[in-house]
Formats: C-alpha cells, structure tokens, sequence
C-alpha cells in the first residue's frame, strides 16, 4: 500500500535494514572531516594566535607606548621605552613604576623612601612573585610582623602604634611599587633630615606623587616609591 514502509520478505512489519556504508566510504567521510577541522584550526590559529595579538601590539605600541613597555623609567625620572633607552641626556633606565625595590637595603637608607616588604625571593625578585602564604596567626607571621613593627619606629622615630599596615606586611605579588599616603607621611622626617632639606619641601613632593582612586572609586590613593625617591633626588640636584 502506499505509504506503508516495506519489509523483508516473511517478516511482516518490519522494516528493511539500511545498507552498511563500504569501508572505503568511511575512511573518505573521516578524511574529509579532518581537513574541515584542520582549516578551522588554521583559520583560528591566524585569526587569534597571530592577527589579535599584532593587533593588540599595534593599538598598545601606537596609543601607549610607556606603559605596553614596562612602564620603564630613567633616573631623571622621565619615561622610557626600552632597556636601552637612555635619552637625550643620557639618563640611564633605572626600574619599572610597575614593580618596587628594596630601598631599605641601599647603603643610605636613610635618604630614601622605604616600600612594603617583600616576600618575593629575595625581595621583588620578578621571578619569585609571591606573597608569605602565612596565616594571620601563624607564629612566624606574627613574629616577622612585630620585628619590623620595633625596627622601622626605631628608623622613622616614631610611635609602633602609628605604622600602617603596608609598613609591616608584604602585599601578594611581593612586587607592589606602592605605600600609603599614610607610610610615606611617616618617612618625611628621616628623609628629610637624612638629606638637610625642610619637611615641608620633603612632604610637597609626597604630595605630587600621590595618586587618588582611579576614576575616583577604584583602589586606594597611592604613592610610587621609585618616582618618589628619583623626585626626591632630583631635586636636591636643581636645588642644592
């Protein structure tokens, strides 16, 4: 009857099995997906592993330079953007905004702005970025916590009670370039003593390094220790 499906013979109402395809179909089936998948790769592998990232590269080389480079900066304080880039007046490259260094180390101390402490290697090792993975109330934290506490009152002449809380613990990347508006207020006198100048000319330039909340909701105000201190040096220069 019409529209009925047709069996086998001697098997009523069932329906004809289909044929199997040949071993040569399927092997050309498989073949021809492969190469589909292999151009979507290609296609893909172009479009996201070489055109985005040039693109990317192209917009941040154009749009901005300093900061798709490292954020490098020179010793007259001014930007660069490579290793080499010395300026017109020599300048050498000196560190990165993007990541501190160990002042409390130097020979002179004294004269300088101290950053956060650093758990990273050590300390600021770009290699070893990490914070102290300690517990508040693991022993060795709390210890290291009340030996810097003694040690930097007794440096900055001030009451323990007064550092902040930057002062004495190491951000998560070991790596931050930044202290509080409140740690570095608390340094103005040493550094300034240290280098003869008046506080009020030390605690200006505090000021001009301070950066607010970005789009003034995000973050913290923030000071950069490295362009703090190059500042800093650069001024006792032009005013000796």
């Amino acid at each position: 009857m019409p529209g009925t499906l047709s069996t086998p013979a001697g098997v009523p109402g069932r329906p004809a099995p289909l044929a199997r395809p040949s071993a040569s179909a399927g092997a050309a089936s498989l073949f021809r997906q492969t190469l589909a998948g292999l151009r979507v790769l290609l296609v893909l592998t172009l479009l996201l592993g070489v055109a985005y990232p040039l693109a990317v590269w192209g917009v941040g080389q154009l749009a901005l330079p300093w900061q798709a480079n490292g954020s490098l900066v020179r010793s007259d304080g001014t930007h660069a953007t490579s290793i080499t880039d010395t300026g017109a007046d020599g300048a050498p490259v000196v560190g990165s905004a993007l990541i501190g260094q160990d002042f409390a180390a130097a020979d002179d101390a004294e004269r300088w702005f101290h950053g956060r402490p650093s758990a990273a290697g050590d300390g600021y090792d770009t290699l070893a970025s990490a914070g102290t993975n300690l517990g508040p109330l693991n022993p060795e934290l709390v210890a290291s916590i009340d030996e810097r506490r003694a040690a930097l009152a007794a440096i900055n002449g001030v009451d323990p009670a007064e550092l902040p809380a930057d002062a004495l613990t190491a951000s998560a990347s070991g790596l931050d370039p930044h202290v509080s508006p409140a740690y570095a207020a608390l340094q103005v006198a040493r550094v300034a003593e240290a280098r003869g100048l008046d506080e009020a000319v030390v605690a200006d330039l505090v000021a001009q390094h301070t950066a607010g909340r970005d789009l003034g909701v995000l973050g913290e105000p923030r000071v950069d220790v490295l362009e703090l201190n190059l500042a800093l040096e650069n001024s006792e220069k032009m005013n000796p």
